[in-house]
């Protein structure tokens, strides 16, 4: 029984990396760019195999052509189905797929909660900024001291570490 304490205590003075408090009232820690980034790689490979899996064999079956250009009803869905997953998923979840499995989670940083405009904003049109300015939207995350992106900038909003989240 003496020694369980003993190692308590021991765990007690292991040195953390110091949490960061939000307006909202938690303390978390910042999720950086290669967690960020794989989780990322993983969403995109469950969008492809959705439209994979759903979209090319209606479009199949439906004798519709796939079309090459931009604005192709097959590249219209697939673009809907895209940012489709990821809206729903952030406002409903607070992450996606990939979010899930490495432990993230999309927070805002004015409110306790996720909103419909923030959300909207975050996954459609900061995405879109953060693409159109060659991934340089994405790479802040390396260099912004709360680990945002772009799109996170502009919508006040990060990716943290679902695991340390004290509320």
């Amino acid at each position: 029984m003496e020694n369980q304490s003993h190692s308590t205590e021991s765990n007690d003075n292991i040195k953390h990396e110091p949490a960061v408090s939000t307006p909202i009232g938690s303390e978390f820690h910042y999720a950086g760019f290669w967690m960020r980034f794989w989780a990322y790689l993983l969403d995109l490979a469950v969008v492809a195999s959705l439209n994979s899996l759903l979209i090319k064999p209606i479009f199949h079956l439906a004798g519709i052509s796939r079309g090459d250009g931009f604005f192709s009803p097959y590249t219209i869905v697939t673009v809907i189905i895209f940012y489709g997953y990821f809206v729903l998923m952030t406002k409903y979840f607070g992450q996606t797929l990939g979010k899930m499995v490495f432990g993230l989670k999309v927070v805002s940083l004015k409110d306790s909660t996720l909103t419909w405009p923030v959300v909207l904003f975050r996954e459609g049109v900061g995405r879109y900024i953060s693409k159109t300015v060659f991934l340089l939207g994405y790479l802040l995350v390396a260099f912004l001291p709360k680990k945002q992106g772009a799109h996170d900038y502009y919508a006040d909003t990060t990716v943290i570490h679902e695991g340390t989240i004290s509320r």
